[in-house]
């Protein structure tokens, strides 16, 4: 039973070890960062502009004007999992564009392994009893800069390194990259994201002397490819911004979230694509309080009666903004839609040239 269970949670770990394109690999990268941006339900493909804009879209980080730092920490599935996110962006001199730099950890801590529990006389001694992590871990390098010539358009990239570990058991590295746009014109945004562009690939090492056991025992062969894959994903935005008297402003923005691979339950789903729209709405006062509101993740299910039926997931968050500070809340998936706990997430960003202006 032990070694079973065992055996079913490192199964369980998304995208073990199989060398076909997963639809789920690395989906710990797809959660986002962020509070602003899970609040708006991640539609800022074509707005963000300060050092978050390297996971969102490279692109945006062609607007800094000055060095700026971001800080995340949210608990998932009832506190089991943490996901921590760290930032750093500048512009470089003679505008010749900008740099950032970004990492993401999403780990389990502190699981118990049982499979030494019985010692060689056959005697249970939790003595024995060991803890371990899984973990995944990313580090973004990014660069964008203004297109020369042509106002308002940016671009930029991301290399994307990841690192996923399961304690000694197995760990895997990986590359990949993401290609990124926007265009500026008026109170209009434009964007758009390829995420994953050349594929990302991970590779898997497998410590079979601490699985050989558990697998002959419930009558399973160990893996024998290594290569595990991530599909292309684009994303869309098209956004406005709205001026509503000398105290108030309005932006709202709609993302197209285009996935491969087969078919899914998304809004708009195909052999070839599927298609899912994310909607943001924020509304702020003096650019010092904000409200936020979103929906996304809709998604078409079906009842045991065969009729189909389409949920979403909104989420609403606030933010406040003095002096170069910004904090951000954010409270996701509300009713439920997805099936999982609710979540409270916190961000921090400092911005240095608001600071010293200040």
């Amino acid at each position: 039973m032990k070694k079973a269970l065992l055996l079913a949670l490192l199964l369980a770990m998304p995208g073990l070890i199989w060398s076909q394109a997963r639809k789920y690999s690395n989906a710990f990268l797809e959660i986002g960062v962020d509070a602003r941006a899970m609040a708006m339900s991640q539609a800022v493909v074509a707005s963000t502009n300060d050092v978050n804009a390297g996971y969102w879209n490279p692109a945006g980080l062609a607007g800094l004007e000055s060095w700026e730092a971001a800080a995340m920490h949210a608990s998932y599935f009832a506190s089991i999992a943490q996901y921590d996110y760290l930032s750093y962006a500048q512009p470089l001199p003679a505008d010749k564009g900008a740099v950032g730099v970004s990492l993401i950890r999403f780990g389990v801590d502190d699981i118990l392994n049982t499979t030494q529990l019985i010692n060689e006389q056959g005697e249970v001694d939790y003595d024995r009893i060991t803890r371990f992590s899984a973990a995944d871990y990313a580090l973004l390098a990014s660069y964008a800069r203004k297109a020369p010539g042509i106002p308002g358009l940016r671009y930029g990239g991301n290399l994307k390194i990841v690192y996923r570990q399961i304690g000694k058991f197995a760990n895997a590295v990986g590359f990949g990259f993401d290609l990124g746009a926007q265009y500026r014109r008026g109170p209009w945004q434009m964007g758009a994201l390829l995420r994953d562009a050349t594929t990302t690939f991970n590779a898997w090492s497998i410590d079979e002397s601490q699985l050989a056991d558990v697998f002959d025992d419930t009558g399973n062969e160990l893996p024998t490819e290594n290569l595990e894959l991530t599909l292309p994903r684009l994303l869309l935005g098209l956004g406005r911004s709205f001026s509503l008297g000398p105290d108030y402003g309005l932006h709202t923005e709609m993302n197209l979230d285009f996935s491969f691979g087969g078919r899914t339950n998304t809004l708009v789903s195909s052999e070839v694509f599927n298609m899912s729209p994310n909607l943001g709405v924020e509304l702020d006062f003096r650019r010092f309080i904000f409200l936020r509101l979103g929906a996304g993740q809709f998604k078409r299910l079906q009842r045991f009666s065969g009729a189909e039926y389409i949920t979403l997931q909104p989420n609403l968050g606030l933010g406040f903004r003095y002096r170069g500070f910004q904090i951000d809340y954010a409270l996701t998936d509300i009713a439920g839609a997805s099936g999982a706990f609710y979540s409270n997430v916190f961000s921090l960003k400092f911005n240095f040239a608001e600071f010293k202006d200040s």
